[in-house]
This record gives structure tokens, sequence and C-alpha cells, in this order.
């Protein structure tokens, strides 16, 4: 089991790496390259340094997680990355080219399924098609090819309030990959799921991440989720939010959810808990103290 932390920041391992590709050895930039992310943000008792320093690289086809206490700095990670809010320092790069504002390349799905309730599954999915201005016809067959991808044909006709929460998350997924997206952002996407539900879609984003070899970054706070899905997890530190370990997952793949009941999977998962438990225990501390000092005022 591959652990990685300090001395050396784990930013500073990933910030320059240059990924091997399968075909012939040649060195390929990575698909998404986060170089010294620093975020703040003003607040009535002053400014707050929500994210400092992060860096961190995403190869083409691997699936990382990012995992962390509450108020980390994770989905501000995401948002950032996403180019919905501004960094205050740093760069991000999806596929070489520089994040300012969203991003053609860039998929996004989020932790409240976003299906529109007066359309279908298959006009949901289409929806993206149909911005683009693709012609009606491409447009259903390419919606109908993730229909197909995330399990629900047969469905297609439905609306979401016929279906299940797991079921319309999978819609939200396959309208974010139709418009083959170089990069699938992943924000506590099973987080409203019961956990029998959470593994089996897990199970399916395995198998849709390894057909289309589709590079995604998850944020989570389940560390069994995280450790069932990924390649590596970046753990990171309660606020201000920096990379704390970098944990590489060597199970086998592909993948299912029937890898949790390994003696491998549980070390991980004890792994990752040690270093989570000592970050929240920590950011409850510091937000007992904080709390004390405004009753104290």
């Amino acid at each position: 089991m591959a652990v990685h932390g300090a001395p050396m920041p784990a930013s500073a391992k990933t910030t320059h790496e240059l990924e091997r590709s399968a075909s012939g050895g040649r060195a390929v930039a990575p698909v998404l390259r986060v170089e010294n992310l620093v975020k703040r943000f003003d607040t009535p008792e002053g400014p707050i340094t929500a994210v400092d320093r992060v860096s961190f690289s995403v190869a083409q086809g691997e699936l990382i997680s990012l995992i962390g206490p509450s108020g980390c700095g994770k989905s501000t990670v995401f948002n950032i990355v996403g180019g919905l809010v501004p960094m205050s320092e740093g760069r991000v790069h999806v596929n070489g080219e520089a994040i300012a504002g969203p991003h053609a390349a860039i998929g996004m799905v989020f932790q409240e399924e976003s299906t529109f309730p007066w359309r279908t599954v298959l006009d949901n999915v289409a929806f993206p098609l149909e911005i683009a201005g693709l012609r009606k016809s491409e447009r259903i067959e390419r919606g109908m090819h993730y229909v197909k991808l995330v399990g629900l044909d047969g469905f297609e006709k439905r609306y979401p309030a016929e279906l299940s929460g797991g079921m319309r998350q999978r819609v939200s997924i396959a309208r974010a990959l139709g418009s083959a997206p170089k990069m699938l952002l992943m924000d506590e996407p099973f987080a409203s799921l019961d956990e029998q539900t959470r593994l089996l879609l897990g199970d399916k984003v395995l198998q849709i991440q390894q057909e289309l070899n589709q590079t995604i970054l998850l944020i989570t706070h389940n560390i069994t989720e995280a450790v069932q899905l990924s390649d590596r997890v970046l753990v990171m530190s309660y606020r201000p939010g920096r990379i704390k370990r970098v944990v590489e997952i060597d199970l086998p793949r592909p993948r299912t959810s029937a890898i949790v009941s390994s003696d491998a999977f549980g070390r991980y998962v004890a792994a990752i808990w040690g270093d989570l438990r000592e970050e929240a225990s920590r950011g409850m501390l510091s937000e007992e103290a904080q709390s004390s000092r405004h009753e104290r005022a």
C-alpha cells in the first residue's frame, strides 16, 4: 500500500508530473493540472484562506478522489476547477488550456441531482446536445447511447418523478457524459443515497469509466467510496485545506463493490480514516474555540 505524505509536500511531487501513455511510453501532459491553488474569502471576521497551495494532476483515464473533513475546501476546489468560482492565486489547466470560467472540456455532476422534471430521461440527457445545436436525429442517437451506458434503456420515456434517486443521478451522469468531456467532475454525487445504492452506483461509475477511459475527479467525504473507485486518494487537511497525503490504491481492476470485503480494502480505509480523524478532530476543536470566543465577546 503506497501512502505518500510530508516531509516533501504532495503538491511538489505532482505539479509538473508527466504521465506515460500506455501505447509507446511517450510522455504526455495530464488532463488536469492544478498548481499552487489558493482561495481566500472575505468574511465579517476578516479574510479566511479556504484552500492553500493545493497542487495535483490527473492523468488520462485516471480516477482521483479528493477527501477531507467538513470545511476543508474540497468543494471549493471542485468549483474552481469547474470554472464556477475564481481562484485567488494559482493555475488550473484542463487539456492544456487555462481555466477562467466554465469550459466545454469539463462535465460536472453535482450532489443534488439536477434533472429537469418536465423532460423525459432521454430529453434530459440530450439537453446539452440541443444547446450545442445538434440535429434532433443526432441528439436522439447520442442521447440513447449514454442512456444505455448508464443502464437506463427502457426508461428513456420516463420522467424524473417516476425514477428512484439513484436512477435520477444516473441521468445526471449520462447528461454530463453526453458532451464527451475530457474531464468529469463529481461533487458528492451519491451523498443523498443509501449505502447499498451508493455501492451499486459506484460499480456503474467504474464500468463507465473503464469503457470510456474517462478521466474523473471525485469529491467525497465517504472513505469506502473513495477506496472503491479511485486510483489515488488525495487527503486534505482541515482549513486551510492542503494536500496532507496521497494514497495510491493498489487494488486489482476491473474493480467492483465486492472488493470492500477484502483485507486490503480494510487496510486502505483504516489508513485514510487515521488522517481524517486527526483533521476532523482539529476542526472540531477550532470551531469550539471560536464559539467560546463569540460567547465571551
